[in-house]
């Protein structure tokens, strides 16, 4: 899979992309991260990109010619067919475990990423398909949720969790979170490894570790616990 990021900001991706489980599934070629700084596609002499508000109102708008000729450079340069372009902003639709699944299947996905005020609105409606936040809060841009998108798809992507980190019983399977984890010592600070865990029975583990997740479900996602109840 191939990801393409329309950026201001690409050092911000370079250090994530370098370390742990990232950068094995890009020195294996499960994933491809390619990071294009929309600066560098700016006709303005002085390579600016964004512009005051028609209108008025506070702070600035990214202009559209970077972000399109950006855009127009990524799909021609890998012969893209059928883009997939998503634009993280708090108006989206929240990014959920679905979501990422959905999005695994692609062969590409172009990443944009806003800054300032937002971008302006053509840009919106002449290339943009999907329109994705990570929650009701405001960034001051869009760096950290790409990031989190191309985390949350890569390692649903085959071959790039090892067997040791399998995603299969990670939270939010079946709409359920998930159930604890303990390692050595089996006691620390006087608490106890629960008994079922020692007791080998893996049937027992199994009952144990499912009704663990639906009581932590119902307690702190009342709003998973009922669609796993559906």
């Amino acid at each position: 899979m191939r990801f393409h990021i329309m950026t201001l900001f690409p050092e911000i991706f370079n250090s994530y992309m370098s370390e742990s489980i990232m950068k094995r599934a890009v020195e294996k070629e499960k994933i491809e991260v390619n990071i294009y700084n929309m600066r560098d596609f700016s006709t303005n002499k002085h390579k600016k990109v964004d512009d005051y508000p028609f209108g008025g109102g506070a702070g600035m708008v990214m202009t559209p010619q970077p972000i399109y000729d950006t855009y127009m450079h990524i799909i021609n340069t890998h012969n893209i067919k059928d883009p997939r372009v998503i634009y993280l902003t708090p108006k989206g639709k929240v990014h959920n475990q679905t979501m990422a699944e959905g999005f695994s299947k692609l062969d590409d996905v172009i990443l944009l990423c806003g800054h300032y005020e937002g971008i302006d609105q053509r840009i919106i409606d002449l290339i943009v398909t999907d329109e994705v936040s990570i929650g009701d809060y405001v960034l001051t841009g869009g760096e950290l949720p790409a990031l989190i998108l191309i985390d949350s798809i890569s390692r649903l992507i085959p071959g790039v969790l090892s067997q040791n980190e399998s995603f299969e019983e990670e939270s939010f399977k079946d709409n359920l979170l998930e159930y604890p984890h303990y390692t050595r010592p089996r006691e620390f600070m006087d608490l106890q490894v629960p008994d079922v865990l020692l007791s080998g029975n893996h049937k027992n583990i199994e009952n144990w570790r499912n009704d663990e997740s639906i009581r932590i479900t119902k307690e702190r996602r009342p709003d998973l616990y009922k669609k796993a109840c559906k």
